[in-house]
């Protein structure tokens, strides 16, 4: 066991009243369930974890987060007579949609590009409220984003929603008025932290982490109260200068497989993506991302698995205390983050009853692991165009890197799969207990590697130590061609750890978020459609244009009905939340 995290940092919480000029643009009406503020149920922990199917109360619909919901009223028989409810247009722009909605007490709560939170009727679309930070992009003196000025959602509890903001703060708006009620600096100021995903729920905490690895920055996880924001622990992913002391007994380990200067460049680690949380168990899994710089052989001279790199961390959820952990790509060369969106399932294999967690980072296999003990179970490849490594020694739980991987030490650049924006990437998979699959956003991707030999760490610009695009010191080979489609949406039986089938996306639109339901269906979002699978067979039953860069669908029941929603379009056709039910 490591000892708990030293609690010396200092916290600043903001009143209220000093963050009347937060809410730029402020629009608060009655409420869409006809009641008045303070009058709306109470999100409390006990509702997080029954995740009653009619709502959808987190970012998974459950702490599990496996997109599924047993909803069945609209199922692969009448699928057809989808039409839509509503629509309604999000009027800030600029980026992106990746965020997945939340639905309670009859409101839905979703954000969009710049951090802006709005909450709608879920009956009709009609507005309730509104809240822009008011963030400026990059461009205009904002906050250093790696990809984009967008954000993936909010958090429900209480009586309050919560949402991470571009510039590091984390925000605590009143669920009914969408008056802020404290706010809170999660990063440290001036520096090229940023926050793009949605915050998580854990034993009375809002669980949130951070981007900006490129930049050259220091990962941590952090825990503020839900009532008062005050800061309930901080964890870090990656150890900081030695001669600071160690905040853990588990940094104090991880230094240890790290070779030279590395916190002059911060080490990365960022967790800036996926989480989820076991209440049984109490234990909060954190995804971790790319090193600061990419290439280890600048990062960390002489080697090593430069722990906790593109891991999955298990935390204890009171204190933040590391209990086990598992590295998807141990020594990081290739920005292979393991802070792709993972799920909790209880599966039997090999005749024994396993809770575990299962993962696609980046890297391109499919991994199963023990959750309770972190023990590897099995890893696969997903992709067809995975080159960087041969497979998962079954013994050790470490990948078998092909020869040509590590092009920093081999001094040698190389072209290889998947690149750097992974065979998958933030959008959520799902899971459906009937068939017994998870739906996959996958894709094909490869990309030319070499080592920068001069470089040199610059503050406020992307600092990855490796050239992608050419521009080296030797001529690059010729580039091979993907052997399977640029996207698609597998279906894979984690048990066996195989595809079971898998449905390719025409062209290059890129992949949207997945749904999956107990009428037997599959929602995915790709290019500018949203499209509807039979579950078993992948049979695509139904599909409507909402415009390009789908995020995640969801699916919730009112007064008898149910719906479907996603954000979706983009800065060309105006961004929408678009809603579904049907036809009477």
């Amino acid at each position: 066991m490591h000892r708990p995290l030293r609690k010396n940092r200092s916290v600043v919480v903001t009143s209220v009243a000093s963050l009347a000029a937060l809410a730029t643009i402020f629009v608060p009406l009655q409420s869409a369930s006809g009641q008045q503020s303070g009058d709306a149920e109470l999100v409390d922990a006990a509702a997080l974890a029954e995740a009653a199917p009619a709502e959808w109360l987190s970012y998974g619909r459950d702490q599990a987060e496996t997109h599924y919901s047993p909803l069945n009223q609209i199922n692969s028989d009448n699928v057809d007579q989808l039409e839509v409810a509503w629509s309604w247009e999000i009027p800030v722009s600029g980026a992106r949609l990746e965020a997945t909605p939340l639905v309670s007490d009859g409101v839905m709560y979703a954000t969009g590009a710049h951090s802006f939170v709005f909450a709608l009727d879920a009956r009709t679309g009609e507005n309730v409220w509104q809240w822009d930070p008011g963030i400026p992009d990059e461009r205009q003196g904002g906050p250093s984003v790696c990809c984009g000025d967008v954000n993936r959602g909010v958090a429900i509890y209480g009586d309050k929603i919560y949402a991470g903001l571009l510039d590091g703060r984390l925000v605590a708006l009143n669920k009914e008025t969408g008056l802020v009620e404290w706010v809170v600096q999660t990063t440290p100021p001036g520096q090229d932290y940023s926050i793009t995903g949605a915050p998580r729920i854990a034993a009375g905490n809002v669980i949130i982490g951070n981007g900006g690895a490129e930049y050259g920055i220091r990962g941590f996880v952090t825990a503020y109260d839900t009532e008062t924001g005050e800061e309930a622990w901080r964890t870090y992913t990656v150890p900081g200068n030695p001669a600071d002391g160690f905040e853990s007994e588990a940094m104090r380990l991880a230094a240890e497989t790290w070779n030279g200067e590395w916190w002059v460049v911060g080490g990365g680690g960022s967790a800036w993506d996926t989480f989820a949380f076991d209440p049984e168990a109490n234990l909060v899994y954190v995804g971790t991302g790319n090193g600061a710089p990419w290439n280890r052989d600048i990062r960390s001279p002489g080697g090593g698995d430069n722990l906790y790199l593109s891991s999955i961390l298990a935390l204890n959820a009171d204190d933040g205390e590391l209990v086990w952990h598992y590295q998807t790509t141990p020594g990081d060369d290739w920005d292979y983050t393991a802070t792709q969106p993972m799920m909790l399932l209880d599966l039997t294999i090999d005749g024994r009853e396993r809770q575990v967690i299962v993962q696609a980072p980046k890297n391109g296999f499919f991994f199963v692991i023990d959750r309770l003990t972190g023990e590897f179970i099995s890893g696969e490849p997903f992709a067809d165009d995975v080159t960087w490594a041969t497979g998962i020694d079954t013994l050790t739980g470490r990948p078998i890197e092909a020869p040509e991987a590590r092009y920093g030490t081999n001094r040698q650049g190389a072209f290889l799969s998947p690149g750097p924006t992974g065979a998958h990437n933030w959008r959520p998979m799902a899971w459906n207990p009937d068939t017994g699959l998870v739906y996959l956003p996958a894709q094909n991707t490869q990309s030319y590697y070499e080592m920068v030999t001069d470089f040199q760490y610059t503050l406020g610009q992307w600092n990855t130590g490796t050239t992608i695009r050419g521009g080296g010191s030797r001529t690059r080979p010729e580039r091979p061609e993907l052997t399977g489609p640029r996207t698609m949406l597998v279906a894979r039986d984690p048990v066996t750890n195989t595809e079971v089938w898998r449905a390719p996306a025409e062209g290059f639109g890129g992949n949207g978020g997945t749904l999956s339901t107990g009428g037997n269906l599959v929602f995915r979002g790709t290019g500018n459609q949203l499209i509807v699978l039979d579950a078993r067979t992948g049979e695509q039953l139904w599909s409507i244009e909402v415009g390009g860069g789908t995020a995640t669908p969801i699916t919730f029941e009112l007064d008898g009905a149910q719906y479907v929603s996603i954000a979706a379009g983009g800065t060309r056709e105006g961004p929408r939340v678009w809603t579904f039910s049907l036809g009477r």
